[in-house]
């Protein structure tokens, strides 16, 4: 499984495979056709508490990270997610923040790929 990482905003490619939106909140000014996604898996978001302290918080990625690779080992769709991007052979998670280091799309990747 090829797992990659990407902005909302970049222009959607051929070479994305499965695109997949992993923010709970629509990406603002992005229509759908723009997004050009084949699943939006909102449930596997960080969890609005967790994206509230982060944002309060901007400099403890690590914390955050440790927080949020808790919520995921306890939700269920992780596994759902994982059972559908296997199918692909590459898939694309797509998210909106600007920080394209410190996001929590790169964490679900490694869980996901893990």
């Amino acid at each position: 499984m090829d797992l990659q990482v990407k902005r909302v905003y970049e222009a959607a490619e051929p070479g994305d495979g499965f695109r997949v939106l992993v923010d709970r909140l629509w990406p603002r000014g992005v229509s759908k056709e723009r997004a050009a996604l084949d699943l939006w898996a909102k449930e596997v978001a960080p969890t609005t508490e967790l994206r509230t302290w982060f944002h309060g918080h901007p400099g403890e990625f690590a914390e955050f990270s440790r927080r949020y690779r808790a919520e995921l080992k306890n939700n269920p769709e992780v596994d759902r997610l994982r059972d559908e991007v296997s199918g692909h052979p590459v898939t694309t998670l797509l998210y909106g923040v600007h920080d394209t280091e410190h996001n929590h799309a790169k964490i679900l990747a490694e869980v996901l790929a893990g």
